[in-house]
This record gives C-alpha cells, sequence and structure tokens, in this order.
C-alpha cells in the first residue's frame, strides 16, 4: 500500500506519454504535408497539354510556367501530349505520381464539353481531377465576311431571324466552344444558321476573308490583322461582358443575358494530391498573373488572366458544363470520327 501512490503517478505519466506519443504520430502526416508545402517545389515540376504546341492552354502553359521557374526557383516544364480527345493527357496525369510534381493545365474541352460530348470516357473530370487554378479566360469573337449585309449584332440577328437560307458560319471544329457559341445563340434567339466546321481557326478564318462562309468564330488575335486591313468585321464578343481587349465591341450577352461561352484555362491535378501544395501552387499563380509584365503579355494574346482559387474554379467548370450541355443536347451534336 504504502508504494500505490507513487505507481499511479508512474502509471498516469507513462500513460500520458503514450497518448502524447499517439497524438504526435497522428499529426505527423499533417505536419509533413506542410513541410512538403514549405519546401515545394524540390524538383521540376511538369505541366501537362493536351494539345500539340502554338494552342491555348500550350501557351498559357508556357507563359505562367516561366514565371513560376524565375520565382519558385524550380523548372516547369511543359510536355504535350496531345490525342484521343485529351485521353492520354488524362492518362499521363492518373499514371503518375500524386506527389504535386505533375499537372493538367487544358481548357473548358476535358472538363466541361468532353463529359456531355463522349459517351464513354476515359476519365471522370469530377473523380480523377482537383481544380488547381483558373488561370485565364479567352474571349472569342464573330466576325462577318465584309460584304455582308448586317454590320452590327442586332443588324446580324434581325438578318438570321428572316434569312431564307441559312447564314453560313465557320468553326475551329465540331464541339468546339467556337461551335457551341453559336448554336446556343442559335437556339436562344431562333436563328437559321448553317455550320461549316474546320481544322482549327488557322482554316476557319482564311475561310472567311476568301468569302466561303459568312461568319467566323475566333479568337481576336486571329481576327484583328484582317479586321484592321477591311478583310473582316467584328460584330460581338461570346463573354459575360464586354473585353477590355476590344472594348467597342458588344457582348452578346447584352441581348440574350448570361450569355458567356468564353475559353477558360485551368490547371488541375490528379486526385489525391497533397491539398496544402494545391493551395500554394495556387498561390503562387495567382500571384504571377497578377504582375505586370505578365498582364501585358496575355492580353496581347487575346487572353484575359484571371487567377481563380481551386474553389472559383471548380464552380467555373460545374457553370461551363452546365452551359455547353444546352446546345450540345439541343443541336445532336455528334463528335467527329
Amino acid at each position: 500500500m504504502p508504494h500505490s501512490a507513487p505507481r499511479l503517478v508512474r502509471d498516469t505519466a507513462t500513460a500520458a506519454a503514450r497518448l502524447g506519443l499517439a497524438a504526435l504520430l497522428a499529426c505527423a502526416p499533417a505536419l509533413a504535408k506542410a513541410d512538403d508545402a514549405a519546401d515545394y517545389p524540390s524538383r521540376p515540376v511538369r505541366f501537362v497539354v493536351p494539345y500539340a504546341t502554338g494552342g491555348l492552354p500550350d501557351t498559357v502553359a508556357r507563359i505562367i510556367g516561366q514565371r513560376l521557374t524565375e520565382h519558385l526557383g524550380r523548372s516547369f516544364v511543359v510536355e504535350n501530349k496531345p490525342g484521343a480527345n485529351g485521353v492520354v493527357a488524362a492518362q499521363t496525369l492518373m499514371g503518375s505520381p500524386h506527389d504535386g510534381y505533375t499537372f493538367l493545365v487544358t481548357d473548358g474541352s476535358m472538363m466541361s464539353i468532353n463529359p456531355s460530348l463522349y459517351k464513354d470516357l476515359a476519365y471522370d473530370p469530377k473523380r480523377d481531377f482537383v481544380p488547381v487554378s483558373l488561370v485565364a479566360t479567352s474571349p472569342l469573337f464573330i466576325a462577318a465576311r465584309p460584304d455582308f449585309p448586317a454590320n452590327t449584332l442586332q443588324e446580324f440577328v434581325e438578318l438570321a431571324k428572316k434569312s431564307p437560307t441559312g447564314i453560313t458560319y465557320g468553326s475551329s471544329g465540331v464541339g468546339s466552344s467556337h461551335h457551341l457559341t453559336m448554336e446556343a445563340l442559335k437556339s436562344a434567339l431562333n436563328l437559321r444558321l448553317d455550320h461549316v466546321p474546320f481544322r482549327g481557326s488557322g482554316q476557319a478564318v482564311p475561310a472567311l476573308v476568301g468569302k466561303q462562309v459568312d461568319l467566323v468564330v475566333a479568337a481576336l488575335p486571329s481576327l484583328a490583322g484582317f479586321a484592321q486591313k477591311g478583310q473582316a468585321k467584328i460584330l460581338a464578343t461570346n463573354s459575360l461582358k464586354r473585353s477590355t481587349l476590344a472594348p467597342n465591341v458588344p457582348a452578346i450577352s447584352e441581348i440574350v443575358p448570361d450569355f458567356n461561352f468564353a475559353v477558360t484555362v485551368g490547371v488541375l491535378a490528379p486526385t489525391g494530391t497533397p491539398q496544402a501544395i494545391v493551395q500554394k501552387l495556387s498561390a503562387e499563380i495567382a500571384k504571377v498573373v497578377k504582375q505586370p509584365e505578365v498582364i501585358k503579355q496575355l492580353q496581347g494574346l487575346g487572353i484575359e488572366p484571371v487567377g481563380g482559387t481551386p474553389s472559383e474554379y471548380t464552380q467555373a467548370i460545374d457553370e461551363e458544363a452546365r452551359r455547353y450541355a444546352g446546345p450540345i443536347k439541343a443541336a445532336g451534336i455528334k463528335p467527329e470520327n
């Protein structure tokens, strides 16, 4: 009995020590993740792009990758993995370690269009990827051939409502943002429009200049030179509000409320990537796209910098998917083989 009190103290201390050790071990993964984020990146980071070089996502990836390399002291390397409607890039990402060193840089096609366009995708946008940052948007513009009877958006709408034959428009391909912009407008205002798909704006815009089609949908840099020479006239933009790149050009949303089919470009991580790293990279991208020289560089290419958070990008993907699903279903759009 005389020894029971000291023994109780010893047992209590031992139990407390064990509990403390257990608590420390339980916290260890979180502490390790925090340390990983603090030291991140410690080696080169890959930006996987589902298209060939020169496209919008590739351009954005290279611009922000260069700035992140300078800012964080580790290389951000762009790898182009085109093919199979984004499946090649998706599988590259999903097959890589989910450690914060491989990311996807893509437009809305993979995340928001393909799920409505294709019945069997080899990836699930919500299950397989985690949004990191809505880096930028790129408004598209509707342009007409110089001798087209309409000179304004409103005149075009009135003409397309009563035209005895469909007004032709060229796009960069079936199921593209360019195509869906016009199908959404057609559905909203009951217009008579006929789609002429091309393989990219590089073919569609010359077709307009050559008067093979009445209209075309393309990014501003593809159209500006022709518009300045009087070989095309720009009628409208598909962004929610007028673009700072062309403030005198009306937005379609001025006659169709909430109309917004501007192209989005964002960064995504494979599911399972440490959240601390996702948050850190998102914050670093936001800093980069707010740099005056980066803003100037992007806007010179017809790109509007955003730098949105993971939650903002998640919301943007969901809203974009809902918007695209409408015209895809209404027009019965099927992918080309």
